[in-house]
């Protein structure tokens, strides 16, 4: 029970961490809304050579357009989770500091960013989906199931999302310097998670392939789920299965780094 009220903290913590940050913020939702609206009238103009082009039709891919918007931030799909923090405190030797709380290294940051994640739905995603809600024909589901659906599809894609960023956080350990291996892993973000094209657009092979991939548990999983072309159950398996994978394998590789690596600076 103490463990958990203090992941709480953590979590409460990391929300209110970033709710000091007003202005970026408000930048943020302005520069969302730009991206929104720009992104809108691309997918109208090929849905318009392409009626129902992956089974869409206009109104669902315009609801997608605005859910990435919302989600672009809250899952860090390119960067700006805790994991960059994460890094620095691996290349200064810091997180012999994180090491010596009496918490798990990884549950730490996981509340952290969940913290985080939670605001920057609210804070940065919300405003944004409701200006597309408002200004554009969208799909909207009208029971009360389906929502509910969605959002435990979320807090899974939030998972999912933090068991990438710790894997590629982790990789500091080796690299001390993970730049380059987070604009590789930002690319693969952008383009497997659908934030770029959906992926049910994707032809043949390609897109099986990048349906498979644990990117498409971020935004395409709940997208469908809220657009009605997926299967809620289904889903959960897809995104828990490689949460459960993800968040394993950082299990492992922190024990490795920690037990097998002298970190820079400590």
């Amino acid at each position: 029970m103490g463990a958990r009220r203090l992941y709480v903290a953590v979590a409460v913590g990391g929300f209110r961490r970033y709710a000091t940050y007003r202005a970026a913020t408000a930048a943020g939702v302005f520069t969302n809304t730009v991206f929104g609206l720009i992104l809108v009238y691309t997918y109208r103009a090929l849905w318009d050579e392409r009626p129902h082009l992956g089974g869409w039709n206009q109104a669902q891919v315009v609801t997608y357009v605005w859910l990435g918007q919302a989600f672009l931030s809250t899952l860090a799909i390119g960067g700006g989770g805790v994991e960059g923090e994460l890094m620095e405190r691996i290349r200064t030797g810091d997180v012999a500091i994180d090491l010596y709380r009496p918490a798990d290294l990884q549950m730490w940051w996981l509340a952290a960013d969940l913290g985080r994640a939670f605001f920057q739905l609210l804070g940065r995603g919300l405003v944004p989906f409701v200006f597309g809600a408002l200004c554009f024909p969208v799909y909207l589901p009208t029971d009360v199931g389906t929502w509910v659906a969605f959002l435990v599809a979320v807090l899974l894609a939030m998972l999912v999302g933090f068991g990438i960023r710790f894997l590629l956080a982790l990789s500091a350990f080796w690299l001390l310097d993970g730049a380059g291996v987070s604009q590789i892993s930002w690319l693969a973000g952008y383009f497997c998670s659908g934030m770029l094209l959906p992926l049910n657009v994707f032809p043949g092979v390609l897109g099986e392939v990048v349906r498979v991939l644990p990117w498409s548990g971020l935004l395409q999983a709940p997208a469908a789920i809220l657009l009605g072309q997926a299967d809620p159950l289904g889903t959960y398996l897809f995104q828990g299965a490689w949460a459960v994978v993800l968040l394993g394998a950082g299990r492992l590789l922190q024990s490795a780094a920690t037990r097998r690596v002298v970190v820079q600076g400590g």
